[in-house]
């Protein structure tokens, strides 16, 4: 399974399953999308309320009027009463947030008619005008009030004081919009038709709230599957433009497209412009309203001096308890007035708030873009590279979506899209997590049992250096083999045999890699190893130098538990003795083999000569010849230089040492005294000067240190036969016939 996870083409797929799940969940317009979108116009119109214009008062029909004027619904006189003081008290237009659809109760006529013949205070009355005329006569004498409809029971269509002017097709588009409800005002709620005439203006109040039960849009235009009727605040504001002298137009904007961050509708009313989406409704920008502007309806009944209003625009609505129209809005729950006083004033003041018919598409179609270069990113950059990248993005996406609210008045949502990426770079994230740890594993099951713990921890960070393939660097190479092992083999069992390999084998293994060595193959009796791969080690040279002198140590508790199992089984004894040659030069390392089985290994010319290297050991009588670069690499180490010598296949000499002890060998008086002798044998021989070294030699006999016998005889054979038959031409290079 985790095979399958970690593949490209099985990782591309399941990333672009799952951006396909978030693209189908954020088109969901009903869904989570549609009320993070919502949170976030909300705050952005808390972050930057809209300024007030000093232009709108809500003249207020509260529980205070309603106990000082009397129990609602008022006598019509005190309604006529109540709108004439409001006239002269400047206001530029008067507008009823409400419905007069029933004659007044309390009118002359009415009460009269309740009044047996011939009482004396009938004839009086019958001579009185009637309320609902008194009302008509103040209506049509501001030239200024604005009448509302909504649905009801009124079979009746509302009149139209004004037809609003639009383009056929515009209008078909908008009358057969199912957006509309269809059979809007198939019944209605509405003035009295008297009332209806005398006004100068007549728009629907309804406010539909969201799915979520908040208004935030509200309708600018609204039909009866026959006609296109204006909104009460369109008509407030045609009233405010050049006295209502002004048409409403229903067109069309001019160039917009689907990448616009207008609405594609405009209704137009003189110098204002009015965006309005395909539901012909508008996003309302609301603000909270100050106290004084608020003035409770009484202070205009009955009193010498009411409020000033000069130049206001009006509304009269009630905020009384059991009366109030209370709605949920971005802002809290609010008397259903302010809908309409919010929407009016934005309109005055040219400030709209725009969410484009294409804005889902747009802000879903980027951030699916974006994702979709986040995943393949994913295959290729550093995941906290990636991150950086996701948080520039959605950064960017909170700036650009704020910036076009701050200026344009622009709703786009940052939130959905950031979340659609970073939801996609997490499951890219995961992805590449699982891949980084399978190839860790990988690393692991590959190099767990050849290199050390150390080593691993490092390697494991770099897992791509587990590739076919390799590099040319310095190693320092041990080749390690038992000598004699063909005549000890041959007196014990295939089962003995494995078990006295097992047992020699451990801890020369262990000690390569306590020595942060990695062990290369074993072949047989033999094994190879080398420093300074896969990760780099500036001491290589010492570490493999110590690395062999442990596995020189080593073999004498080897050598004892033999001693002891052969003894409890009355056999003789193996004794095992190795041959260590340590080697470094340029090696060709890396992953060699085939794609569906490789090894890491090391090639070379330094690894072909220590090879012989370890098998001139028998040549010398000693456990552990070094090259010259390797001597170089540890200087520190007790090591005396053994011969030049052309190894067998090569014709170029090399110097090579044998290595005897650590850094404090190398300080030992004795030591120190026989490595200076020995010198200078070395250096007697090599110029000719046979029997200057002849003599040297016997000096560094003497000090009997180290097991150096086999090698100073092998010298003391050299030195006499020279002397015996002194050679034609000397290079002092011992030239090896065998490996």
């Amino acid at each position: 399974m985790q095979n399958f996870l970690v593949h490209p083409l099985a990782r591309s797929l399941i990333l672009f399953c799952i951006l396909g799940g978030l693209v189908s969940l954020a088109l969901d317009e009903a869904g989570i999308k549609a009320r993070i979108s919502n949170i976030v116009f909300e705050t952005y119109m808390k972050a930057k309320p809209r300024p007030p214009s000093g232009k709108l008062v809500f003249v207020d029909i509260d529980d205070e009027s309603v106990t000082k004027i009397g129990q609602w619904p008022w006598p019509r006189k005190t309604m006529a009463d109540l709108i004439t003081a409001i006239d002269h008290a400047g206001a530029a237009v008067i507008i009823f947030d409400g419905v007069l659809a029933e004659p007044d109760r309390t009118s002359p006529e009415n009460i009269a008619s309740l009044l047996e013949d011939g009482h004396p205070a009938k004839a009086l009355l019958a001579e009185m005008p009637a309320n609902d005329a008194l009302l008509a006569q103040a209506i049509k004498s501001t030239g200024k009030f604005v009448a509302g409809f909504s649905y009801g029971s009124n079979t009746a269509a509302p009149q139209l004081t004004k037809k609003v002017l639009v383009k056929k097709d515009i209008e078909n588009f908008f009358l057969s919009r199912k957006d509309f409800k269809e059979g809007y005002f198939a019944t209605t709620a509405q003035f009295l038709p008297s009332l209806q005439k005398a006004a100068a203006g007549n728009g629907s109040f309804m406010a539909s709230a969201e799915n979520d039960a908040v208004i935030r849009r509200t309708g600018v235009i609204f039909h009866n599957q026959t006609t296109l009727y204006p909104s009460l605040v369109l008509e407030g504001v045609r009233l405010y433009e050049h006295d209502g002298k002004e048409h409403i137009k229903l067109k069309e904007r001019e160039n917009y497209n689907n990448f616009s961050i207008m609405e594609p509708f405009v209704v137009q009313i003189g110098r204002y412009e009015i965006p309005v989406d395909v539901e012909g409704k508008m996003w309302v920008s609301f603000r909270a309203f100050r106290d004084e502007e608020n003035i409770s309806a009484y202070k205009f009944i009955g009193v010498a001096q009411p409020p000033d209003l000069k130049g206001k625009i009006v509304f009269i609505a009630s905020s009384a308890e059991g009366l109030m129209d209370l709605r949920a809005t971005p802002l809290g729950m609010q008397p259903g007035v302010r809908v309409h006083m919010n929407a009016l004033e934005q309109i005055l003041q040219h400030k709209y708030l725009v969410r484009p018919y294409t804005a889902n598409i747009l802000e879903i179609g980027a951030a699916a873009g974006v994702a979709a270069l986040i995943i393949l990113l994913s295959f290729f950059v550093n995941p906290l590279w990636l991150a950086l990248i996701v948080a520039a993005v959605s950064g960017g996406a909170f700036w650009v979506s704020w910036v076009l609210f701050a200026l344009y008045g622009g709703l786009f949502d940052p939130v959905t899209p950031t979340a659609m990426i970073v939801s996609t770079f997490i499951a890219a994230s995961v992805l590449s997590y699982l891949k980084t740890e399978f190839e860790k594993r990988q690393v692991r099951d590959a190099f767990g049992l050849y290199i050390s713990p150390d080593f691993m921890a490092e390697l494991t960070k770099s897992p791509d250096k587990l590739k076919l393939g390799g590099e040319i660097r310095d190693l320092t190479v041990l080749f390690s083999d038992i000598r004699s092992f063909t005549s000890i083999s041959e007196g014990l069992t295939p089962e003995e045999l494995i078990q006295l390999m097992n047992d020699f084998l451990t801890p020369m293994s262990d000690l390569v890699m306590q020595n942060r060595g990695t062990i290369d193959k074993y072949m047989g009796d033999a094994m190879m190893a080398f420093w300074n791969a896969p990760l780099d080690d500036e001491n290589h040279a010492r570490h493999a130098c110590q690395a062999a002198l442990g596995m020189s140590r080593a073999l004498a508790p080897i050598n004892e538990e033999l001693a002891r199992r052969a003894d409890e089984q009355g056999k003789k004894p193996v004794i095992l003795k190795a041959g260590i040659g340590l080697n470094t030069g340029a090696c060709a390392v890396g992953n060699m083999g085939s794609r569906q089985r490789f090894a890491y290994s090391a090639l070379g010319d330094a690894v072909n000569l220590v090879s012989r290297l370890e098998g001139q050991t028998k040549t010398y009588g000693v456990e552990i010849l070094i090259g010259e670069q390797t001597r170089i690499g540890a200087p520190e180490m007790a090591a005396l230089e053994m011969d030049l010598i052309a190894v067998k296949g090569k014709t170029e000499p090399v110097r090579v040492f044998a290595l005897l002890g650590n850094e404090d060998a190398a300080q030992n008086p004795d030591f120190i005294k026989l490595e200076q002798e020995h010198n200078t044998m070395i250096e007697a021989y090599r110029a000719g000067n046979f029997e200057s070294a002849l003599d040297v030699l016997k000096e560094c006999r003497k000090q009997k240190l180290y097991s150096l016998e086999i090698a100073y005889d092998l010298y003391e054979g050299r030195i006499k036969e020279s002397i015996k038959n002194p050679p034609e031409s000397w290079d002092g290079v011992f030239r090896a016939t065998s490996k």
